[in-house]
């Protein structure tokens, strides 16, 4: 008979990609690990590993059980979850992901109200890139994440926290910071700091980019929005920064300052994701409209 336990074994070997951490990962003996996984595959009939000397690898239809398998767990998961919140809404514990853009500038300010409406309700954060937020959220390793538009699957659900202008921000002796505003025009010929690929950021930034005709610095990419704003800081070019941060970082700096481009809206939009058929959907709605009034005040 299959059993979950099985399954937890499975996604173990899978991401550790060797059998004695996978046994130690889940408490139990290595020849227990491999003998119960070895039973798993003959009841099924396949092949679920290829084991050799440069590691434990899964073979492709290994790879679509293991998803299959988390998504199982994930399942039962929301299922005991379901049935412990049924007389307790929005409590318990979250595994809620936020992109590192986000994250550090939002959520210390949110949690500790929402902790004072809900004290039973646990937040188990992790900062990941958008991109594998969502992949996370619909793999069920993330319950529910805050990330940018646009979604990159139709397994998920959104609802719009906020939306967020970016500013261009630059030393306080740049050319531009005499404008009391800009233009799009107004950065052609700019050299642009921007986040590391990877970053929705990056994205959007080199779209603004192109528009433009402003030239992106690829040799100087910041791994974070702190590191761009030194970078900015010591005149090493312009940058693009999301309201969130300039209201969390930048507002009365006196070594750099923030600018608008006002002929163009040039802003991005955050939401709430979780996956549609999570039983929960009905508690993260009422989730996400609190987080949305919470996060409205930090814009006013």
């Amino acid at each position: 008979m299959l059993t979950l336990r099985q399954l937890e074994y499975i996604i173990s070997v899978d991401e550790e990609r060797h059998f004695r951490k996978a046994a130690e990962r889940v408490h139990v003996s290595q020849p227990s690990l491999s003998a119960q996984i070895m039973q798993l595959e003959q009841r099924m009939g396949v092949t679920i590993f290829t084991r050799s000397k440069k590691g434990v690898f899964p073979t492709p239809v290994g790879q679509e059980l293991i998803a299959r398998a988390r998504k199982i767990l994930s399942d039962v998961d929301g299922f005991k979850e379901f049935a412990e919140r049924s007389s307790h809404p929005l409590s318990g514990r979250i595994r809620f992901g936020t992109p590192p853009t986000i994250g550090p500038y939002l959520l210390p300010h949110i949690v500790p109200k929402l902790h004072q409406k809900f004290p039973d309700l646990k937040f188990i954060v992790k900062e990941e890139m958008p991109k594998n937020i969502q992949a996370s959220v619909e793999n069920g390793s993330l319950d529910i994440a805050l990330t940018p538009l646009p979604l990159l699957s139709n397994n998920l659900q959104s609802q719009i926290i906020f939306t967020e202008r970016l500013y261009v921000g630059m030393a306080w002796d740049h050319m531009l910071s005499t404008h009391c505003y800009l233009k799009g025009s107004d950065i052609k010929g700019q050299e642009v700091l921007t986040l590391t690929q990877g970053h929705h950021l990056h994205d959007q930034v080199k779209s603004i980019c192109d528009t433009y005709g402003a030239e992106i610095l690829y040799d100087y990419e910041g791994g974070s929005l702190d590191a761009l704003r030194h970078m900015v800081a010591m005149g090493a070019g312009i940058s693009f920064f999301p309201e969130l941060y300039v209201l969390s970082e930048i507002k009365g700096r006196t070594d750099l300052c923030t600018k608008e481009i006002t002929d163009n809206n040039i802003n991005r939009d955050i939401a709430m994701v979780w996956r549609k058929d999570n039983p929960l959907s009905e508690e993260f709605i009422k989730f996400s409209d609190l987080f949305k009034v919470q996060v409205e005040g930090l814009f006013t």
